[in-house]
Formats: structure tokens, C-alpha cells, sequence
């Protein structure tokens, strides 16, 4: 029987992390699983890939494997026996495996940690890459993106949402499908922010539970507002006049349209509130109202001579005066 060097099965290090291991793996099993390689052998591959993987992940599994690869490099042929009175404190599936199992693992795997005779389940490894492993597994969380208007993630909404699951063939083997569902969104939800839908994901294996589906919530550009934290932001431009004398003015909201009273002097850049009229929620946003004092592009001869009067009517008025030393 020939000794297997699991770690350069996957092509890593004997101190690789568990996350550099879980890594090589998936790659390597991408690569030459059965039903999309064309590499030669790729299915004697695929098998001791799964099987490197199934050893080295588990750190106890992991830590008895060490052991026995310096006992086992001593050989020199290559050939492998277990030291005399061999048990794994960690047998395969909790106590042995069936023989439909003995087909997917080899001599050298059954050897170490084989025994028993506790029958087994089929399992499919991280990513859907095939070997048997003890009782039911379940379904891997899926994690998609959904983009919203601003009116939509304030208001709520309902969103058709098309996903990538695995589920097990007749085989047991992982394969991909689309999934489309109706999704209901609730008011108030912001950039970055998650919705779980519990057993939405990919379906169990050996009647393990259903994965989860975390939808994560993106916010389209909106032509008018700008977002800060629960804060609806809109920059609202006002006329002079309108800035000098005060006025009441017509705007937008997320919602709908208010009122909004100009204070008289009012400058640039200067914030008004309009209160609850962001985002929902326990503690409401508001919505900021930020004015821009804009000028006509041009100006009639009757306006350019009130703005000489009014540049003698207020000449002590020096809008530079900080600038001065």
C-alpha cells in the first residue's frame, strides 16, 4: 500500500492554515471535477483531492496524519503500514463507513481511519465537490445584491430576485440551478444592509437543514438626493430675492412635496430640516435641505440698475472683510 502525501495533494505547505488548505482545495477541485475536466485522470484526481480534503481540514484528523507521514516517510519504497496496534481516536464518520464508501476513499485513507462498520450517508464537500462524509449537511448560505431606488428603500417594495443554488443530483453530486424569488422589502432599508430569508439558500444534503439567503441592499444615484447614514440630503437652489426677503417655497421629499420656509438672509450653504422625512425606523431620519443661492444667467437693464442701487444702498457691506490681514 502506498503512502499519500495529503499536503502536496493540494499543493501546500505542512504549516498551511486551515483557510490556504480550504482554499487549494476548492481550486483543485474546480479543475478537475469529473463533469467538467479534460484532464487526463481527472476523476483519480477529483478522488484524492476530496480525500487530501477530508484528512486535512479537520484538525484531529489533521494532528494523527502528522504523526503517522514521519512515520510513514521512514519506509523509503514508498510503501505504508500503520504502526502496530494503529487506532484513530477519530474514525471516519464517528465509526466506520460502508462499502459504497470504500470506493470513493483509498487503501491508505481506509487504513488510518476506517474501522468499525457504522453505516454512513452520502455528503458532498464545501463547494460541491463530491466525497461521502457522516450525516446530513447543511445547505450553503447564498449571498446576492440587490439594487433600490431611493423611493423603493424608503418606502419598501416588492423585488423578483433570481439566485445561484447547489442542490444534490441522483448522484449526490452538488450541481448549480437558478432560483427566482419574490422578495418582500421592508421601509427604511439602507446601503449595506442585509435581509435574511431563512432556508432560501441551497437545499440540505441526507436531510440536512436549507441554507440561508442574505440579500444585500445597494442604493441606485438619484438625481435629486444624496444619502448620510438615515439623513436624506437634497440641495435646494433659491434666488437672491428669495434669500434676502425670506419666501416659502415648494420640496421634494422622498414621499412627497412640503413647504418650506426661507428664512429671510439666508445664504449658501446653509441647512434647514425637515423632520422624519428620511429614512423609517425606530428613531426616523430627517431630511436636510441645503441652499444654494443662484443667479439669473442673465439680467433684464431694469435689474442691472436695482443691483447698482442696492451696491449704494449697502456699500458699507464687505463680503471680503475676514479675508482682510
Amino acid at each position: 500500500m502506498d503512502f499519500k502525501d495529503y499536503y502536496d495533494v493540494l499543493g501546500v505547505s505542512e504549516s498551511a492554515s486551515p483557510e490556504e488548505i480550504k482554499k487549494a482545495y476548492r481550486k483543485l477541485a474546480r479543475k478537475y471535477h469529473p463533469d467538467v475536466s479534460k484532464e487526463k485522470d481527472a476523476e483519480v484526481k477529483f478522488k484524492d483531492i476530496g480525500e487530501a480534503y477530508e484528512v486535512l481540514k479537520d484538525p484531529d484528523k489533521r494532528a494523527e496524519y502528522d504523526q503517522l507521514r514521519k512515520y510513514g516517510a521512514r519506509g523509503g519504497d514508498g510503501s505504508f503500514q500503520p504502526p502496530p496496534g494503529w487506532e484513530s481516536s477519530s474514525p471516519f464518520g464517528g465509526g466506520g463507513y460502508t462499502e459504497a464508501d470504500s470506493a470513493q476513499f483509498s487503501d491508505f485513507f481506509e487504513s488510518i481511519f476506517g474501522g468499525g462498520g457504522g453505516a454512513r450517508g452520502r455528503r458532498t464537500g464545501p463547494g460541491g465537490f463530491g466525497f461521502r462524509q457522516a450525516g446530513p449537511m447543511r445547505g450553503e448560505d447564498v449571498h446576492a445584491r440587490l439594487a433600490l431606488f431611493l423611493e423603493e428603500a424608503v418606502n419598501g417594495c416588492e423585488k423578483q430576485v433570481t439566485i445561484n443554488v447547489t442542490e444534490p443530483d441522483e448522484q449526490g453530486r452538488l450541481v448549480p440551478r437558478r432560483k427566482t424569488l419574490n422578495v418582500k422589502i421592508p421601509p427604511g432599508m439602507r446601503e449595506g444592509q442585509h435581509i435574511r430569508l431563512r432556508g432560501q439558500g441551497s437545499p440540505g444534503v441526507g436531510g440536512g437543514a436549507n441554507g440561508d439567503l442574505f440579500i444585500e441592499v445597494e442604493l441606485a444615484p438619484h438625481p435629486l438626493f444624496t444619502v448620510e447614514g438615515k439623513d436624506v440630503i437634497l440641495t435646494l437652489p433659491v434666488a437672491p430675492w428669495e434669500a434676502a426677503l425670506g419666501a416659502t417655497v415648494t420640496v421634494p421629499t422622498v414621499s412627497s412635496k412640503v413647504s418650506l420656509k426661507i428664512p429671510r438672509g439666508a445664504t449658501t450653504g446653509q441647512k434647514l430640516r425637515l423632520k422624519g422625512k428620511g429614512f423609517p425606523g425606530k428613531t426616523a431620519g430627517d431630511q436636510l435641505v441645503v441652499l444654494q443661492v443662484v443667479l439669473p444667467k442673465k439680467h433684464s437693464e431694469k435689474a442691472e440698475e436695482l443691483y447698482r442701487q442696492l451696491a449704494q444702498e449697502e456699500k458699507s457691506f464687505d463680503p471680503r472683510s475676514r479675508l482682510k490681514a
